[in-house]
């Protein structure tokens, strides 16, 4: 498993966090437990044949049945470690680039889904590198996640660029200001939680605020 990137990072340090927390505390992938989305993480990568059950509805009771069942049977050191562990030789994200393209995100995502949960939480600091690579996986992933976005729509992280996500629609357009954290945080639908600043007319910051945003 590739050990020098962001997403090998925010695993690591997602790991540490839920060594820390526990399993059953709080996310904001709420009915979830921390014991759940560890399971998530473990069956995504070791069982894409399940996975596919996040958007196809038929295979999607097997996929919850399995989850659970590894979320309730597991012992919480050894589902941590699973994660920790990465994905099996056979996996495409062994490879370092498609590591970063894919998982970078989800950990970093699911690592703020545990911390931003918890009473009392305050942003962490990130370190240049995780703000880098954060914003670099977003500017991939900017389209994709706000493709039901229905006006335009600029994303301006100060010190690291702008993305220009959409053109403007006739319903008029939005630009969305914030550190990359709290962009990638809106972008996969964390609203409550993103600090960000949006200005555009009333109607355009309606529609982006109404839209369903993530994968």
């Amino acid at each position: 498993m590739p050990t020098h990137s962001t997403a090998a990072t925010e695993r690591a340090r997602l790991c540490d966090t839920f060594e820390r927390v526990g399993p059953d505390a709080p996310t904001l992938c709420n009915p979830w437990l921390t014991r759940d989305l560890a399971a998530h993480l473990v069956l995504r990568e070791h069982r894409p044949d399940l996975v596919v059950g996040m958007w196809v509805p038929l295979l999607s009771e097997r996929l919850e049945r399995e989850q659970s069942d590894l979320a309730t049977n597991t012992d919480w050191p050894d589902l941590v470690d699973r994660v920790r562990s990465g994905p099996p030789v056979w996996h495409p994200t062994q490879i370092g680039l498609i590591d970063e393209a894919v998982n970078t995100l989800e950990f970093f995502i699911h690592h703020e889904d545990v911390l931003r949960a918890e009473p009392g939480f305050t942003p962490r600091t990130l370190d240049a590198a995780t703000e880098e690579g954060v914003w670099a996986a977003l500017k991939r992933m900017a389209k994709l996640l706000f493709r039901k976005v229905d006006v335009g729509l600029v994303l301006a992280a100060p010190g690291h660029g702008r993305i220009a996500v959409k053109g403007p629609t006739k319903r008029g357009s939005v630009t969305v200001t914030a550190a990359p954290a709290e962009l990638a945080l809106l972008a996969f639908g964390r609203r409550d939680v993103a600090d960000v600043d949006i200005r555009g007319s009333k109607e355009a910051v309606r529609v982006l605020e109404s839209a369903p945003l993530g994968i």
